[in-house]
């Protein structure tokens, strides 16, 4: 977010913190939505606890050209995207990529797709899920499944797409609701070694507990809690919550074995329309992309851009044993269902 001028700063914290105004605009946005815009069909979600790759997943399925999904330009009217995209017409620019906060080597440009919808469910939902220290399950009722059917289809709209695409880590929060009221929609679940990726979070934690304001208030406005000074676990139903410091592994493969517990078990009750993608196979084998791409219905590209997995790591210095045990054995079973 250093690349924001004053006048973007001041601009996202008009649009993006009130829910009231939030509503305001989504109610705007449907008199610039065209009236004849078909019903989207087939969506397609990215989900998982954050540094498992969801974002090179997302972006190899968005690079098959077949879905609508946010992107940095849509910002900070994520909940207009069609009257900001007249607008924002008059005075648009190109903004060269440059590498995201995270410093993990993944560019951005305007064109790029993000995982911004959560804006609608903290608009719309916020108060039965966001908690001063916790994020927590919820239910969906009628009347906000029926909104976020209208807002998928705006974006649809927006793009000229049928289908739709998003990345978003809280979405392991509403994920068995949706899975219900969506039958048609399919639910990618990133997967990472747990060693690997509890050492990736911490690293973020410390590296956004040094942030500036803005920095992190456009965190807190996106929902983003999942590391950084305003850090909020996920509090699961029957699953553990941390107690260790957030400066020790421990806290984050606490983490871990908690959303994986909960995300497997979401898996394991559904009825097809979820599906785990381990990273580290998915780097290593050509085919479990193609599988993958199956899965979402797209046709998988010969160069998804996947890296290589580094080798997984041993557990460091001061990490439990019971837990390193546990969160390679949740692991394995998620391995187990790719085969």
């Amino acid at each position: 977010m250093s690349d924001y001028s004053a006048i973007d700063r001041i601009f996202h914290r008009i649009v993006l913190p009130s829910s009231a105004f939030g509503e305001m605009l989504g109610d705007l946005d449907g008199a610039f939505t065209p009236k004849d815009a078909p019903s989207p069909e087939r969506p397609v979600y990215v989900t998982g606890l954050a540094r498992a790759g969801t974002t090179v997943l997302m972006r190899a399925l968005y690079g098959s050209g077949d879905f609508a999904s946010l992107t940095y330009a849509d910002m900070p009217m994520v909940m207009a995207p069609n009257l900001w995209a007249r607008l924002s017409r008059r005075f648009s620019k190109d903004r060269v990529a440059t590498e995201r906060a995270h410093g993990d080597g993944v560019f951005v440009d305007f064109d790029a797709p993000e995982a911004l919808e959560e804006v609608f469910w903290r608009v719309h939902c916020g108060q039965e899920y966001i908690r001063p220290d916790a994020l927590i399950p919820h239910n969906l009722d009628e009347k906000a499944l029926a909104a976020y059917r209208t807002y998928v289809s705006r974006i649809c709209a927006r793009y000229g797409k049928k289908r739709y695409l998003a990345k978003n880590n809280n979405l392991m929060l509403r994920i068995n609701a949706l899975n219900k009221a969506m039958p048609d929609a399919r639910f990618l679940v990133a997967v990472r070694d747990p060693i690997a990726q509890a050492q990736s979070l911490l690293n973020q934690h410390n590296r956004f507990a040094r942030a500036d304001a803005f920095t992190a208030a456009y965190m807190r406005w996106l929902v983003h809690h999942e590391f950084g000074a305003d850090a909020r676990p996920y509090s699961l139903t029957d699953q553990p919550m941390p107690t260790a410091d957030r400066d020790s592994i421990n806290y984050w493969l606490t983490l871990w074995i908690a959303c994986y517990g909960w995300l497997l078990n979401a898996i394991e009750a559904s009825s097809g329309g979820l599906r785990a993608v381990v990273y580290e196979v998915l780097c290593a084998d050509p085919e479990e992309w193609r599988r993958v791409a199956a899965f979402a219905c797209v046709e998988g590209s010969d160069d998804p851009g996947f890296r290589s997995a580094s080798p997984m790591p041993d557990a460091p210095s001061g990490a439990d044993s019971a837990l390193v045990e546990h969160a390679r054995a949740l692991y394995s079973r998620f391995e187990a269902l790719t085969s």
